[in-house]
């Protein structure tokens, strides 16, 4: 709770894809869904602007009838999103807020000048280099245009340091979760497992490759799209047999289990990883991370204690061999340490007063 410090009015506003938390899928919803309650039990009011059939201890405000994933309406589709965002600006503007705090990603940069609180952007996705130039990347200019004006939270030191954009207001604070919804396993199991949304640059045709190269079992879950079923039926399905199995996405309750029940966690990422929060789900449950040297997990992972950083394919296959040598329960403190829930709503709150003692 608050010590001398005034109760702050939150606005929170969430991709409307899923519901808050979601039941499956969805990384940013999760990191919201703890964000938003943390907050509430510290004695702010919040208002959460996200998908109807959200629940949270926050006030609700939707805009649509259902998630937008249930409507079939696509990714790339902006215009409930933006209608979201108008709705808590409109409220922001009558003075219903002390700050808004947005996860919107770049169309929040529209509306962030047209109220006098202070807006705070949570970047969940990379600011990387996309090999053009910026001006010629048109979200890089218009972060770029505005990166005096915007206070921008990175979800690791990797995704600030690889940015590129440099911002005025910036801060790195770690994506936290709720330690109670990942039970410790001291024992583990026997078996290897690979979760994430099923995409090549996830490192799953990689892990399978470890998995036959080393004869163990190996389980994948996660998220399969639409886009990606023809990619999982050319490249996944034909590997799959008795020792390595995909057994689709699973909850929240039912990932808790799945951690916990294995040996270790193989993520062979082949891309930048902002943050990681499957990485920081497994460690929860004692199970350490085998991971490649990409994005934050330097940051998330320590080397030879919660696990293996490694930089290649021949690192993957020796870190397997020599998993057995980390201590379970060292990699749940480490969790405890950096990447609880309570943490980041904390480091979250001190910036809001931050910000609004400098607006």
């Amino acid at each position: 709770m608050m010590k001398n410090k005034k109760k702050l009015k939150i606005a929170q506003i969430a991709p409307l894809w899923f519901p808050i938390p979601p039941k499956k899928y969805g990384g940013i919803e999760r990191v919201v869904a703890q964000l938003c309650d943390g907050l509430v039990d510290r004695g702010h009011d919040v208002t959460l602007f996200a998908a109807p059939g959200s629940k949270t201890k926050a006030k609700l405000v939707s805009v649509f009838p259902k998630p937008l994933i249930e409507a079939g309406v696509s990714w790339s589709d902006p215009f409930w999103n933006l209608r979201n965002l108008s709705k808590a600006y409109k409220l922001a503007d009558i003075g219903k807020f002390d700050i808004v705090h947005s996860h919107l990603d770049i169309w929040t940069l529209l509306f962030q000048d047209l109220v006098k609180v202070p807006t705070l952007h949570t970047m969940h996705n990379s600011l990387y280099k996309t090999g053009v130039e910026i001006n010629k990347d048109f979200r890089l200019k218009l972060f770029n245009e505005e990166r005096k004006k915007t206070n921008i939270v990175f979800i690791s030191k990797s995704a600030k340091k690889q940015s590129a954009i440099k911002f005025k207001k910036d801060r790195v604070i770690y994506n936290g979760i709720n330690l109670d919804k990942y039970k410790f396993n001291p024992k583990g199991g026997d078996h290897f497992v690979w979760v994430s949304r099923v995409d090549d640059y996830k490192g799953i045709e990689t892990a399978i490759a470890a998995a036959e190269k080393m004869k163990i079992e190996l389980l994948l879950a996660g998220r399969l799209d639409k886009s990606q079923v023809n990619y999982f039926n050319r490249k996944i399905k034909p590997h799959l047999n008795k020792k390595i199995r995909y057994v689709g996405e699973l909850t929240e309750d039912q990932l808790s289990v799945f951690y916990g029940k294995a040996k270790a966690f193989i993520y062979p990422i082949a891309w930048e990883e902002p943050f990681g929060l499957v990485v920081a789900e497994s460690m929860a449950c004692g199970t350490p991370v085998i991971a490649y040297k990409r994005g934050s997990m330097p940051e998330l992972i320590e080397n030879g204690k919660s696990g293996f950083v490694v930089k290649d394919f021949k690192g993957l296959l020796k870190a397997m061999k020599e998993i057995e040598k980390i201590d379970r329960g060292e990699v749940r403190r480490r969790v405890e340490k950096f990447f609880s829930k309570e943490i980041m709503v904390k480091n979250y709150e001190d910036f809001y007063y931050e910000l609004i003692s400098k607006k």
